[in-house]
């Protein structure tokens, strides 16, 4: 049986409070998160997203961007860092052997120079737009330097033929196992995908199949997929709009997303990359390594 640790590999703090969180005070500094999982498997550990890097802190200005440090204020702690939380749990950084990708915006991509070894595996079009970024928005968006190191690119056209839960899939990953799989959700970036992994829960009387859904930015809050009464922040929907590289489809994927929460919520966990209390929830529920603990107290 798979284990899943759910880390958060950097914590941004953009100027905006409630315009951001909804919640906040009006002048407090508002927090999102780089929501990343690890999970062990038979194939090795295998990583979904890796955040901001060794690399991005050792130089930020050069590897993030002036103005993702202006807009955002990330707060660059190593122990943040997916490498660091791996070893923290006694594993080698050679020990992923997998990095799945949502997409290569560089707040989720920015540890895959400190996995060199690891096969990194993402949707076609998303790899072709990142490697050839043309527009003042995709320079914004995607650092080439955090894949100079030459990745093991393993890139997938979705066919016809792959569904999970009425999505576009690919169910098989080449090398890793057939419980995690990658589901388009194009919008946010061209070539976006969600993460489905899945999970097996032992009840008294048997073994039942539970679903996660990394989501990645097909939404930044988890009020904008509730399938009642769908909202979001001033600040996040402004956002959203700025950096979106397909609007109808990001709001078709919302869209659909709720009516998964809504149908298959019994079967299906979904969240998103940047919301801070979702991943709060699933940290209240498994061991803390010491970089969570560390981040916890600096909270």
């Amino acid at each position: 049986m798979m284990r899943i640790h759910h880390l958060n590999c950097g914590t941004m703090q953009p100027v905006g409070g409630r315009l951001i969180n909804g919640n906040r005070l009006p002048f407090q500094t508002a927090r999102l998160i780089c929501h990343c999982l690890l999970i062990e498997t038979d194939q090795g550990l295998v990583l979904v997203d890796t955040g901001v890097g060794l690399r991005d802190i050792a130089n930020p200005g050069k590897s993030l961007g002036r103005e993702f440090l202006l807009l955002n204020r990330p707060r660059l702690d190593l122990a943040e860092t997916a490498v660091r939380q791996v070893t923290g749990l006694g594993y080698a950084a050679d020990d992923v052997r997998h990095i799945v990708l949502t997409h290569l915006d560089l707040d989720h991509a920015g540890g895959l120079p400190d996995f060199p070894k690891a096969k990194v595996h993402l949707h076609a079009t998303e790899h072709q737009s990142a490697t050839r970024a043309s527009t003042r928005t995709e320079r914004f968006r995607y650092r080439a330097g955090q894949w100079a190191h030459g990745p093991d690119w393993v890139t997938y056209h979705p066919t016809h033929g792959d569904h999970w839960f009425g999505f576009e899939a690919v169910r098989q990953l080449r090398g890793i196992s057939a419980d995690i799989a990658l589901i388009p959700l194009p919008g946010h970036t061209h070539g976006h995908a969600g993460v489905a992994v899945r999970r097996h829960e032992k009840t008294e009387s048997t073994t039942s199949p539970h679903w996660l859904l990394h989501a990645g930015d097909a939404y930044f809050s988890q009020s904008e997929i509730d399938p009642l009464t769908p909202r979001s922040t001033p600040g996040l929907s402004l956002f959203q709009t700025l950096v979106q590289a397909d609007g109808p489809a990001r709001h078709r994927n919302q869209a659909r997303l709720r009516e998964l929460a809504q149908d298959h919520g019994d079967q299906i966990e979904i969240f998103s990359a940047h919301d801070p209390d979702e991943l709060d929830r699933y940290r209240q529920d498994e061991p803390r390594t010491d970089a969570q603990e560390h981040h916890g107290r600096a909270r």
